[in-house]
């Protein structure tokens, strides 16, 4: 909105040139990034103490760790102002006529609407217990669905010839001898899976204080790299040719989308920092792993995305396997799950699992960027 609105007048007025900095991506990621982080900093205290004055608690589950029967009563719902902080700059300093920012701010309004009805609900009955899984779970899919459905059946903004190819990293994307290639049908339903997986994958991390926001900052930060790299052109240059990556002409616009979800992140992680002030909720994990989900999407990194967010992966099957296997064999492989809480049950303060976490999803998100160079 601001970029749609002042850049043109660097051309209008000679005493306003210097707003034709607002031409270049990576001025307006910084833009971004900064108002997102001020807002949140700004604001959070005057949000919580809202939270608090209408008795907003988190409901925690009996059947967890003892230790965080403490943290009943905790503001809740914090995720709202994360959503409010990560839509309101990338509107602000993106171009709104570009189609992926209006799909991902969609995806992420969208998700965060159903998070939303999750919490009011869990709050109201004061259970763990939200909005029913099949209907939480058919609001995902139609998002997904239709967001996609879009992006790839109806628009023009994905090159023809790379529409429905898929990316694996290490593998050169233009090399003749690798084309794999999806119906569109198929690669339609597997962007669902993507965007719809990775929403409820940072849904499940979020147990801990600052646990799934760490991962978040840390993977919308890799994505600011993939979808720049992707998309924009320096003096010319095409990154995307070079590092033999899908070159998508208008994604690079999705960085300052990235930008937003890092001071975002950043601003609420100064308040969820154990011990928390504030808890994401559904409204907050929901949305921002559907974000995530999205930018795999929309710059072809679906499966780089099985490595930057790694942690998120490792706590969706840790969940996956502990049901299978207690289903079939009546025994447990872990001590709980997600597990994350297997690490506190077998004695690890809260913190240490926290920073470890962090520290893992740093190295993954290394070894992700890595995989730019070494195809």
């Amino acid at each position: 909105m601001l970029y749609t609105l002042l850049y043109p007048l660097s051309a209008q007025y000679a005493w306003l040139s210097w707003l034709n900095v607002l031409r270049y991506t990576s001025t307006r990621i910084i833009a971004a990034t900064l108002t997102a982080l001020v807002l949140s900093l700004v604001l959070y205290p005057w949000f919580i103490r809202t939270l608090q004055r209408i008795q907003l608690g988190q409901v925690v589950r009996d059947d967890g760790p003892e230790s965080h029967l403490s943290k009943r009563g905790t503001p809740t719902m914090g995720g709202s102002l994360i959503l409010f902080t990560l839509i309101i700059p990338t509107l602000l300093w993106a171009d709104m006529r570009n189609p992926y920012i209006l799909l991902v701010s969609l995806t992420t309004a969208g998700f965060g609407v159903i998070g939303f009805l999750d919490d009011f609900l869990k709050i109201r009955r004061k259970s763990s217990g939200g909005l029913p899984g099949k209907l939480k779970f058919l609001g995902q899919v139609v998002i997904s669905a239709a967001v996609s459905y879009w992006l790839f059946e109806q628009s023009a903004v994905v090159p023809e010839d790379i529409r429905y190819r898929v990316q694996v990293p290490l593998l050169d994307f233009y090399s003749d001898s690798y084309r794999l290639s999806l119906s569109p049908v198929i690669y339609v339903v597997f962007a669902v899976f993507v965007i719809t997986g990775f929403s409820n994958a940072v849904n499940l991390t979020d147990g801990l204080d600052g646990l799934a926001i760490g991962p978040v900052i840390i993977s919308a930060a890799t994505f600011l790299v993939l979808t720049y790299a992707a998309g924009t052109l320096i003096a010319g240059f095409d990154i995307a040719t070079y590092l033999r990556i899908p070159h998508l002409p208008m994604v690079g616009e999705l960085a300052i989308y990235c930008g937003a979800m890092i001071g975002a992140g950043i601003g609420f992680l100064w308040y969820n920092t154990y011990p928390a002030s504030v808890f994401m909720g559904d409204v907050g994990s929901l949305p921002l792993g559907a974000g995530l989900g999205f930018l795999a999407v929309a710059s072809k990194n679906e499966f780089t995305l099985v490595i930057v967010g790694g942690i998120f992966v490792l706590e969706t099957v840790s969940v996956i396997v502990q049901v299978v296997s207690f289903k079939l064999t009546g025994k447990r492989v872990f001590k709980m799950a997600p597990i994350h809480h297997h690490f506190e049950l077998k004695g690890w303060a809260e913190p240490k699992v926290i920073v470890r976490f962090w520290i893992i999803s740093f190295m993954l998100a290394l070894v992700a960027v890595a995989t730019l160079k070494l195809r």
